[in-house]
């Protein structure tokens, strides 16, 4: 997949994070879309014509923290690739769906890009 076709949705409660991952990633040519929570993220998946990875923050206001969302975009999206991040909460093994990665934070823009183009490069 060619990084101009790439959409990235993210979710960040946390306003500077969230414009400073989006500004990242369409640096590197991605396409960004935001969100800032769970239940805003969701709402957004249902109206894109297309996401290829959910980039999402564990810790949101709301009923839907990171981890739920992952697993629910993962049950009704399985195509989308799924990047958890945190810098308070480690997730339980086994609470993130299948082939989904985990970056701590601070990450690194490098970090987020090879994950991205890892999920990129895997056949649907």
């Amino acid at each position: 997949m060619h990084l101009s076709n790439a959409v990235i949705l993210v979710v960040e409660d946390e306003v500077l994070i969230r414009m400073d991952v989006v500004d990242q990633l369409s640096a590197e040519g991605y396409v960004a879309l935001e969100a800032s929570s769970g239940r805003e993220a969701l709402s957004a998946l249902a109206d894109a014509e297309k996401v290829d990875v959910l980039f999402t923050d564990i810790d949101m206001p709301g009923d839907t923290d990171g981890v739920m969302l992952a697993n629910e975009v993962s049950q009704t999206w399985p195509g989308i690739g799924i990047i958890v991040t945190s810098g308070k909460a480690s997730p339980d093994p086994g609470s993130l769906p299948q082939g989904s990665r985990f970056c701590t934070k601070p990450y690194s823009p490098s970090a987020v890009h090879a994950a991205i183009q890892e999920i990129l490069a895997k056949p649907d």
